[in-house]
């Protein structure tokens, strides 16, 4: 997986969980609201773009 997202989105994944680590140690009610906000905006982006590729005729790589 972590190949087809390259450094940048390695770098990206790595500031997304240390954000959360840093606002867990503060409140882990709030770290577990921001952690299913940010796991359903991957989730439609990745409907989005499934969609996407769908309506070009490349619905089968994803």
């Amino acid at each position: 997986m972590f190949d087809r997202l390259g450094a940048l989105g390695v770098l990206g994944i790595v500031l997304v969980v240390a954000g959360l680590a840093l606002v867990a140690v503060e409140s882990l009610l709030v770290a577990g609201g921001l952690a299913l906000v940010l796991l359903g905006v991957g989730l439609a982006v990745k409907s989005l773009i499934s969609g996407m590729l769908s309506a070009f005729g490349m619905g089968g790589m994803y």
